[in-house]
């Protein structure tokens, strides 16, 4: 891939950024600017060469209200204005009026665009709204990792129209994902959170490539009870037991050994378990980590927390990534203690399994 370094004249070219902009707000707030922070490397290095930096992201909400493609990137906005300077934010994410707003900004200053969402074309990949996207710009440049697996108009439909690079943080992230599906051993795969169908693919390739993969969270309970295990009225997928049947018969696969239960359900790993993971954690020399361990939604956080803490205190090269596990092991502290932590849930997952994703293969 081409990167932001390879592009040869910046003063006063409109710049097109698909940004990494989608964080919590609440009450009209972000509340937290973890992303943001990861995204002004490429931001500054533009805006410092004099281009008139145009971002474009996409923000949903917390939860169901508002509904989807209703949200207000100017939160946004105006928490970045905090980090950085020279920020301003357009109403419209296309049109007269925002090509106008791109025209009339300062080489070296930042103009934000309203949520891509908010026009059904973004995830149809419509091609008049990506040629709408392309006039906002002469030069497009992709750093926004996390939504690289979608076919979105944003993702793969502007880099057919502009001269397209890699920012830093896309590159950042192939790079270290590049190193993680081919891990030093021992190597140990952490997979949590829920939703078989989701993770198949993933946990199809770490078999293959990992010394051990642990299987976790409620994901853990579809193989628990497909190997005829019980476990009560535990939150398990809707789907067919023969993948799963399948990934049992691998040695490389571990399973929780003991659960922690309320009533008849499952609620967090116990602490065989904890203790099962830190002694591979202790010999391990490449840990991957996708996913909460246990009902962490709900406050049980022991075998997460207990987790996120002997992998930080390990010497072994540590990628993490997925939203509610960043949360937590931000919550303790610990997140510089990783080597690499990824923006990007699904993306993530789907890098790893097939090794490339649609908004890389349309850098190329």
């Amino acid at each position: 891939m081409r990167t932001v370094r390879d592009i040869k004249v910046f003063q006063n070219i409109p710049i097109l950024v698909r940004a990494a902009l989608n964080v919590p707000v609440e009450n009209g707030k972000v509340v937290n600017d973890y992303r943001l922070r990861r995204a002004l490397p490429t931001i500054r290095y533009l805006a410092e060469r004099g281009a008139r930096v145009v971002l474009i992201s996409h923000i949903d909400p917390l939860g169901n209200t508002p509904p989807q493609g209703t949200e207000t990137l100017e939160p946004v906005a105006r928490a970045l204005q905090k980090l950085v300077s020279g920020i301003s934010f357009s109403d419209e994410t296309v049109g007269a009026r925002a090509r106008a707003a791109v025209r009339n900004l300062i080489p070296g200053n930042i103009l934000i665009m309203e949520n891509l969402r908010r026009n059904k074309g973004e995830k149809e990949n419509d091609r008049a709204f990506a040629k709408e996207l392309a006039a906002l710009g002469d030069i497009f440049v992709e750093d926004c990792f996390d939504t690289s697996h979608r076919k979105h108009a944003s993702i793969i439909g502007v880099p057919e129209l502009l001269p397209s690079y890699a920012g830093f943080l896309f590159e950042e992230e192939v790079q270290a994902l590049s190193h993680a599906r081919s891990p030093k051993h021992p190597s140990l795969a952490v997979i949590g959170g829920m939703k078989f169908s989701t993770k198949e693919a993933v946990l199809t390739t770490l078999l293959q490539t990992y010394d051990r993969v642990f299987v976790g969270g409620a994901l853990a309970n579809d193989f628990l009870k497909a190997s005829g295990r019980e476990v009560g009225r535990s939150l398990v997928s809707e789907t067919s037991v023969d993948g799963i049947k399948k990934l049992l018969n691998n040695p490389k696969l571990i399973l929780p050994i003991d659960s922690v239960v309320v009533g008849d359900v499952i609620v967090d790993h116990g602490p065989k378990t904890s203790a099962l993971l830190a002694e591979l954690v202790a010999k391990a020399k490449t840990i991957l980590w996708n996913g909460p361990l246990g009902n962490y939604e709900n406050g049980f956080i022991n075998a997460t927390s207990g987790f996120a803490r002997a992998v930080a205190d390990s010497n072994a090269y540590s990628v993490v990534g997925g939203g509610d596990t960043i949360a937590a092991i931000e919550g303790l502290g610990l997140l510089p203690r990783f080597s690499f932590v990824s923006t990007g849930g699904g993306a993530m997952l789907a890098y790893l399994a097939y090794g490339t994703l649609p908004g890389i293969d349309a850098l190329k």
